[in-house]
């Protein structure tokens, strides 16, 4: 539950009103704007369901007003409870929420941004990922990945395809290769500095990967996109954990620096099938969650790269696996 606050000329202030009342809206209010008193605030309380179709409706009558304003605020509560909170409650189930297609890119978006936070959260990360493959200090390396910012950037690629959002995806691209060269170039100079300890188990496990791998990384991805689009977004925290991108980058410069070639080879595979799999999934669950862009025009434009992209990752997987079929009789030989 949320509140959707309109800000715009008196005219609409009936059609907004209309689409409260043919939609669903808990309830309404309006209220005057203090600074302009050509523009009334109409404030709407709208249950989750309802929240993206009332948004589309709204955008629809105000799209060519430039002086309106859509705002969605939080609701921590609201008494009485209604209908729908009475049912959860009589049921012992709490709602799990849903986000809209502007909520998610909203925050999806703000994480895939290339600045400075990001590159020095990289770079934190990857020293303290380093230090624990190297010392095979487990509690080391889970909080590398934790505080690494790699999974935004793969997460914000899939939303663009889903929504046909060209800059979205030209920024996502770039922030996810400047962040991954940051990490292997970092890597690789500490590989060339600090004695490699061949003996750690959490290095050595970055260096193979197998049909276990594919679908963890799957698994994860949808994961990470089901959190985010029902709202339950401290689930990302398990699934930065379980696919995390920065450990396999980290092992591939860390063993490149120290001349182990093979072994880069195996978390270099492992680290395409965590991307791969990541972007494949999260398409998938976006597509399934109906999440697409509101006009036909843009619809017509995300179709279009739906298409290209899922096909794209797909035949990549299937490219992956024969290499990691090869490398293990290579390997084993």
């Amino acid at each position: 539950m949320k509140i959707i606050e309109v800000i715009t000329h008196s005219g609409n202030i009936s059609s907004v009103k209309s689409i409260a009342e043919q939609y669903g809206a808990i309830d309404q209010w309006t209220a005057a704007n203090s600074d302009d008193e050509e523009r009334q605030v109409v404030r709407l309380l709208v249950d989750d369901p309802q929240r993206q179709i009332i948004m589309d409706a709204l955008q629809n009558i105000l799209s060519t007003n430039t002086s309106s304003r859509i705002v969605v605020l939080p609701v921590e509560v609201s008494l009485p409870l209604s209908e729908s909170d009475d049912k959860n409650k009589d049921t012992n189930k709490s709602s799990s929420g849903s986000s809209t297609r502007e909520e998610l890119f909203q925050s999806i978006s703000k994480n895939a941004e290339l600045n400075s936070n990001f590159i020095l959260l990289v770079i934190l990360s990857t020293i303290v990922a380093a230090i624990g493959l190297i010392e095979n200090n487990v509690a080391v390396v889970i909080g590398a990945m934790v505080i690494a910012p790699l999974l935004a950037p793969n997460i914000a690629l899939a939303l663009a395809a889903a929504l046909g959002d060209i800059p979205l995806m030209l920024t996502s691209l770039r922030t996810n290769l400047a962040g991954l060269t940051l990490a292997f170039t970092l890597s690789l100079i500490l590989g060339w500095l600090l004695p490699i300890n061949l003996d750690s188990h959490e290095l050595m496990s970055r260096t193979y990967v197998g049909l276990d791998s594919v679908v963890l990384a799957l698994a994860s991805g949808a994961a990470a996109v089901l959190s985010l689009t029902t709202g339950l977004s401290s689930v990302l925290v398990g699934v930065m954990v379980a696919v995390a991108l920065l450990p396999p980058a980290a092992t591939v410069g860390l063993m490149l620096g120290s001349g182990e070639m093979n072994l880069a080879l195996g978390a270099g595979l492992l680290l395409a099938v965590n991307i791969v799999c990541v972007n494949l999934s999260a398409k998938i669950v976006f597509l399934l969650r109906g999440i697409k862009p509101r006009t036909w025009l843009e619809k017509r434009k995300a179709r279009q790269s739906i298409i290209i992209y899922i096909v794209f990752w797909i035949m990549t997987l299937l490219v992956l696996l024969i290499a990691i079929y090869l490398h293990g009789n290579w390997y084993k030989a």
